[in-house]
């Protein structure tokens, strides 16, 4: 594998100050990334398939709220053109932020994204609870916009990063429910170009573990036994599977696809012959990437 070069273009779920880019920047070497903020998932990925940038990171994982369908979705296109290089895993932490100093009791508008307020409920219905909470396309473009609009009385849930970014006042860390939420963010890279990103180097995945993400499906998945039939080509091998889940095909009802990570790379002859089993049975086999398992949450 070529070595990566000094400022690689790196695009990232934007604006600047998301969660995304705090774990591109925990988990990579700052001096060899340039930092590309864009628009969407669906947008980052499709700014990596036009070789715009070497590599994207996006989400894929939250243990609280499940996976993160518009990327699974992406990866599983069967001329998707990226593969999963690399993978992080960071340590959700909300924080109250406003433009200036300001007591609890004067804020009655809270902005960020609408999957935070469940995150942060208890915070919300007990200190904040006569303020009403507006969605916004990002925690970070939430705090963008407060730092922007300059309202006394309107505040954000936000990242630190973003806090720091626009010119912010922190007013309270941690008002986050649960100190164990964690999302999982995946490194990219084009197919044929499949370069490791310049990760930290007590990073590089935790060691020598390694996983193996696979999208699979086939007619026969509407006869009985079909998945436990390809479940079986890897516990006959002793390969883990660490996630399994499905999705729907979008097409009609009943049709599925189902993603699985499992423990191993392929090049090792139990996971390639699994691999083979699987295309005996499906329709459809995809190989989303073999990279180095993320070690544990980043704080």
């Amino acid at each position: 594998m070529s070595s990566p070069q000094a400022g690689e273009r790196v695009g990232f779920l934007g604006p600047a100050g998301t969660f995304t880019e705090q774990a591109m920047l925990s988990s990579s070497k700052r001096e060899a990334i340039e930092p590309v903020a864009l628009a969407s998932i669906f947008e980052t990925i499709a700014a990596l398939r036009e070789g715009e940038v070497r590599w994207a990171v996006v989400p894929i994982e939250n243990s609280l709220d499940g996976s993160v369908s518009v990327t699974l979705d992406l990866l599983a296109q069967e001329d998707g053109g990226v593969e999963v290089v690399g993978e992080a895993q960071l340590r959700v932490r909300h924080s109250l932020i406003a433009a200036e100093p300001v007591a609890l009791e004067e804020i009655d508008t809270v902005l960020t994204h609408p999957q935070v307020p469940g995150q942060c409920a208890r915070f919300l219905r007990g200190e904040l609870a006569r303020a009403r909470v507006l969605p916004a396309s990002s925690t970070a473009g939430a705090v963008r916009t407060v730092t922007a609009e300059g309202r006394r009385g309107t505040a954000a849930i936000g990242t630190l990063l973003a806090a720091s970014i626009y010119g912010a006042t922190v007013i309270r860390e941690h008002v986050e429910d649960r100190e164990d939420n964690e999302t999982r963010f995946v490194w990219l890279a084009r197919d044929g170009e499949p370069a490791a990103p310049p990760l930290l180097a007590s990073r590089e995945g935790g060691g020598d573990e390694w996983k193996t993400s696979l999208v699979f499906w086939g007619q026969g998945a509407e006869s009985a036994g079909w998945l436990v039939r390809c479940l079986d080509e890897f516990a006959r091998r002793q390969i883990n599977l660490t996630k399994i889940e499905s999705r729907p095909r979008r097409e009609r009802l009943g049709r599925y696809m189902f993603f699985a990570d499992l423990s191993g790379r392929t090049g090792e002859a139990a996971v390639d012959e699994a691999i083979d089993g699987l295309h005996a049975i499906c329709q459809h086999v995809g190989v989303l990437g073999s990279y180095r398992a993320a070690e544990p949450a980043l704080r």
